[in-house]
């Protein structure tokens, strides 16, 4: 950016979000001493800001609740409101997974086809503007997106926007962590499928085991809580793992989430090596036997669990045997700016084309209600979903 510095701006919209998110509570202030920056002027003038925020709380509260409502576009026939979007920023990745993608790899869109930074901001504020408060960003891997900092950065500044997060692999993320958490990045999803360096190596055709350790360390200690690490479960390659996966849980503000093993093109999926929910809870029950389910929201597809004495926890994703699509409230933006209603639906609609068309907001908002209203009640099933033809796990985004 020109003439004004990324990190100047970088500081003051983190100061205005900061504002944002105090002004849109139930204020009650006991002390404000946190809000000094290095100046007593600026102190005052951040004081006054939120003193008058204060006096004018409660007529912003029903303004603020119709800002922030789901618009029709989100709503689907059976009555599902979408207020989670994934943004996939790349079909480029620095590993080479086997669930992911193909052993010969795959061919990766040209760059001119792929969402502009420009492009992927003003769909976000779309979503945003019409009721979506959660975006994650995947890909590919979204950290080697050279622009990955400002499109955060962008990304974290709209209105209504309640949570920022990511998905990756964790191979760079150490380095670039602190930036992005300065860029507004809330929360993070880290991949990791062995805790055994050289199977790493043959998972993921690549070697990088210590680096995603040390993102692990890194996003803990600079406050993310719980750090969610994601493991697919595959028989004969990492099920005898489970229960060293559930003692990272122990003394770190880990949330260990293991993942059914699910059919996408080319990563060669057999219902043989589906380890499925109930046979992965039946090894942790006999290794952790306090283990107790906790209260999950309508729309988690995760199964959430504590383990007595543990600092994390545990959560299942059933995809395959106990599917959760009736609390679904999940749609996908491709890099490509395909946007994709159902992860396993093979479905897709451009808005890419439309938006380099000239296609006004109004327009856009038609074509995706349009979309949002063609998504069924529930997904095939495995075995169906297994036979139909679906994009690589690494075009549709993680």
């Amino acid at each position: 950016m020109s003439g004004f510095s990324f990190d100047r701006l970088s500081a003051v919209l983190t100061m205005r979000r900061c504002l944002s998110k105090i002004t849109e509570c139930q204020m009650g202030f006991k002390n404000l001493n946190f809000f000094l920056v290095g100046s007593s002027s600026v102190s005052r003038t951040i004081t006054t800001a939120i003193e008058r925020s204060c006096s004018s709380n409660a007529a912003q509260v029903d303004h603020q609740t119709k800002d922030n409502s789901v618009s029709d576009m989100l709503i689907d026939s059976f009555g599902r409101m979408h207020t989670y979007l994934r943004i996939s920023l790349t079909e480029r990745c620095n590993l080479r997974c086997q669930y992911c993608m193909p052993s010969e790899g795959v061919e990766l869109t040209p760059n001119s086809q792929l969402l502009s930074q420009s492009e992927i901001v003003r769909l976000a504020g779309l979503f945003v503007s019409s009721g979506v408060n959660k975006i994650r960003l995947t890909g590919g891997e979204p950290t080697v997106r050279k622009d990955i900092e400002e499109i955060c950065l962008q990304l974290s500044s709209l209105k209504g926007l309640k949570n920022l997060a990511i998905t990756t692999n964790g191979i760079t993320l150490a380095k670039k962590l602190p930036k992005l958490k300065e860029c507004g990045l809330d929360s993070l999803n880290i991949s990791l499928d062995t805790l055994v360096p050289a199977k790493f190596e043959f998972l993921t055709r690549r070697k990088g085991y210590e680096r995603v350790m040390q993102s692990i360390d890194t996003a803990i200690a600079l406050g993310y809580n719980p750090v969610k690490v994601n493991c697919v479960v595959m028989r004969g390659l990492n099920d005898d793992e489970i229960c060293d996966f559930v003692e990272l849980t122990r003394e770190k503000p880990i949330n260990v989430r293991f993942i059914e093993f699910m059919p996408f093109d080319g990563n060669v999926w057999n219902v043989k090596k589906l380890v499925p929910y109930a046979e992965v809870m039946d090894k942790v029950v006999k290794g952790f036997p306090s283990i107790k389910r906790m209260q999950d929201h309508p729309t988690e597809t995760a199964k959430n669990f504590t383990i007595d004495g543990h600092v994390g926890s545990v959560s299942f994703i059933t995809s395959m045997t106990e599917h959760f699509c009736s609390g679904c409230n999940r749609l996908r933006l491709l890099a490509d700016g395909n946007f994709k209603v159902c992860l396993f639906g093979p479905s897709e609609v451009s808005l890419r084309d439309p938006l380099r068309s000239g296609a006004d907001d109004e327009a856009l908002r038609e074509i995706i209600g349009a979309a949002v209203k063609r998504k069924k009640a529930a997904h095939a099933g495995m075995l169906d979903i297994a036979k139909t033809a679906n994009r690589p796990m690494i075009h549709i985004g993680g």
